[in-house]
């Protein structure tokens, strides 16, 4: 008996292996209406062989437009642009051309952990349930590679591929959808929840949070500075009870890659005008969260400005898109 039981257990645990070794890469959510916002969060499971992921390219199928990538501490962007197939309408503007690929680089992901990298866009020029794939290159450290391109023939099971591409399926669109609401609200950390504070001559508004996924320990948010004064100021610092230090960064395109970096001398306010953190510019990332950040949930930080002073302010957690909901 007990050596059946032994048998048994070293089965399991072998089966366990062999799905963990095939787990492939995935979105979070597989299926989406035409003609709305999609934020297409990947799973990378494993890295290549044992080896830790450096570098993950995703490239985007056509009807997926807009896209945006979101950063993540420790990684480059690079995107990379061309020419839709066809023409798409963006708030009344026809637009031929955008991100067709994304690639995350110079980082670095052990095998023993999973990640998530997320892309939000639009899924347009859809008239009935289709399949679309996203390819996906996992780069690793010491040449490893693992490619998850593999597109299941009609009737067949994608469980039957060895390295499947992480598809989505998109069905017709809702009547009366709010696809216009949807985009505004992807713009992020722009919107003005957070109830304005004055301090000297400077006024903070806007504040907004990335609400994170489960088991995250960075998160990113923002706000608007006014300054009305008649000289310039400088955020210094910025402090929260709910993380374990709270940075400012920058991003901004070198040699068509995207880069960020962290602010040590502070963010300069100028005498007369506004400076906005929100993602892709200036922000905010709170650094080894305790608890992750879920949607509805206020987030108090205390900022400390060169010539105003110290001044406590609370931040709106909105959606994981970096969006507030509006009911």
């Amino acid at each position: 008996m007990t050596q059946t039981r032994t048998t048994l257990l070293a089965l399991a645990l072998s089966l366990g292996a062999a799905a963990s070794a095939h787990a492939h890469a995935s979105f979070e959510t597989d299926e989406v209406a035409s003609e709305s916002s999609f934020k297409a969060v990947l799973q990378i499971p494993h890295g290549c062989d044992g080896k830790a992921t450096t570098e993950v390219q995703v490239k985007l199928p056509e009807g997926f437009v807009f896209a945006k990538p979101q950063p993540k501490a420790g990684w480059d962007i690079e995107i990379i642009k061309g020419d839709y197939q066809k023409s798409y309408d963006n708030h009344g503007k026809a637009v031929t051309s955008g991100p067709l690929e994304i690639r995350w680089k110079n980082g670095n992901l052990p095998d023993d952990y999973f990640d998530t990298f997320v892309i939000s866009g639009k899924i347009s020029g859809f008239d009935k349930q289709t399949e679309i794939a996203f390819p996906v290159t996992q780069l690793c450290s010491t040449s490893g590679k693992v490619v998850w391109d593999e597109i299941a023939a009609a009737g067949q099971s994608a469980h039957a591929l060895e390295h499947p591409a992480p598809t989505v399926t998109v069905t017709p669109a809702k009547a009366g959808g709010h696809e216009g609401h949807d985009m505004a609200a992807m713009s992020g950390m722009g919107a003005t929840d957070g109830a304005p504070v004055k301090i000297g001559s400077l006024e903070i508004s806007g504040g907004a949070v990335k609400a994170m996924l489960p088991g995250a320990k960075v998160g990113g948010g923002g706000f608007v500075i006014k300054n009305d004064g008649g000289e310039d100021d400088t955020l210094l610092s910025v402090e929260s009870p709910v993380a374990g230090r709270v940075e400012m960064h920058e991003m901004n395109m070198q040699n068509e890659v995207m880069k960020m970096r962290k602010l040590e001398s502070g963010i300069t306010i100028p005498a007369g005008e506004t400076v906005t953190l929100q993602s892709g510019g200036l922000h905010l990332m709170f650094m080894d969260v305790e608890k992750p950040f879920a949607e509805g949930d206020t987030i108090p930080v205390t900022l400390t400005f060169e010539k105003a002073g110290k001044v406590d302010y609370v931040l709106t957690v909105g959606d994981a898109a970096g969006a507030h909901k509006h009911n």
